[in-house]
């Protein structure tokens, strides 16, 4: 229990962090609807509610004799976790939104044991679904990248 406990405190720290600057964003003509600040406010206000949780009550379904040590393959998980989410970040504007999120959740499918063809449709899926929900459903703007050719 104390690791979750350890990582929800940092996350909600970092969750107050980054929400007061997001608090800051202001866009200097309106280009979405509701306004840059929005999303990135929704996402912390969910991440901050899921760590109070963990705070507050830590072992919801598990008992403290669940927890798993921190062994050599899951700090190796970790570090190829966040290797994705950096890659991800650097390579969403030069690849691609479509590119970028097919890659990541490959990635992240391949990372926790699934298997190649559901793990190649399931990021195909998710990485075109997202982009036409946030493009055509939510009206974001998402760079294409490499496939700003096939925009309509």
């Amino acid at each position: 229990m104390l690791y979750q406990r350890l990582f929800a405190a940092g996350l909600l720290l970092a969750c107050l962090c980054l929400g007061t600057i997001a608090w800051g964003f202001h866009a200097p003509f309106s280009y979405e609807p509701v306004g840059p600040r929005a999303y990135p406010l929704m996402l912390l206000i969910l991440l901050a509610l899921g760590a109070l949780v963990l705070l507050i009550k830590p072992a919801l379904e598990s008992s403290p004799s669940d927890e798993p040590a921190l062994t050599k393959p899951m700090l190796v998980k970790v570090a190829v976790c966040l290797a994705l989410l950096l890659a991800l970040a650097s390579l969403f504007e030069t690849l691609g939104f479509v590119p970028s999120a097919i890659l990541f959740a490959l990635g992240m499918a391949r990372l926790f044991g699934g298997r190649w063809l559901p793990s190649v449709v399931l990021a195909v899926v998710l990485g075109v679904g997202l982009y036409f929900l946030f493009d055509r459903i939510l009206d974001v703007p998402l760079p294409l990248g490499v496939l700003s050719d096939l925009e309509i």
